[in-house]
């Protein structure tokens, strides 16, 4: 496991977890702003990693693992806090179809590596623009108090339902870019 600076950010991102969680939970008024930020410092390592490896010549196949583990990881933790926090059938919906493609798409990546054909389904700058909308509501929905009299919730759920659109775009972009291998007769190796 090469621990360069790169693979160190994402194994960062994923030690932040627990932190955002438990301070979440904490009975202040503070709490779900300073968990914000603890996200939205998680969220801006993301970022970063992927930059440093390209720039630094770090890519690795541990950090192309880890990566996408770690951000799965911290959306997913987000989402059941915002879910369990407000229970409404808005951001239910909106989890459920987050979390459901990334199980799908993961899936779909470790078939297409499976058939040696994992090439044909890399990011896309749809799944990019996904991951900022994303990362941005969850800030601004785990945030819960207006700033500077923005409603934050209100904008939160409008970029979430953005991310939840790009979401299913970049779902069945993966998927179009997949069906020469997956679709009925393909032969199989």
């Amino acid at each position: 496991m090469p621990m360069n600076v790169p693979n160190s950010l994402t194994v960062f991102r994923i030690a932040l977890i627990p932190v955002f969680i438990l301070v979440y939970f904490l009975p202040f008024d503070w709490a779900p702003p300073v968990s914000a930020i603890i996200f939205g410092v998680a969220a801006l390592t993301d970022a970063l990693d992927g930059f440093l490896a390209r720039m630094l010549g770090q890519d690795s196949n541990f950090g192309a693992f880890l990566d996408p583990v770690a951000d799965k990881l911290i959306v997913v933790a987000a989402l059941a806090l915002l879910v369990m926090h407000d229970g409404g059938i808005l951001i239910t919906i909106a989890a459920i179809v987050i979390i459901g493609r990334e199980i799908a798409i993961s899936a779909l990546r470790e078939w297409m590596a499976e058939l040696g054909s994992r090439t044909s389904i890399a990011v896309s700058w749809i799944g990019k623009f996904k991951t900022l909308a994303q990362m941005i509501a969850l800030f601004l929905l785990l945030w819960q108090h207006d700033i500077a009299g923005m409603p934050t919730w209100t904008v939160g759920m409008l970029l979430l339902y953005v991310s939840v659109g790009l979401t299913l775009w970049s779902m069945f972009h993966y998927l179009r870019a997949a069906w020469p291998e997956i679709r009925p007769g393909a032969d199989v190796p």
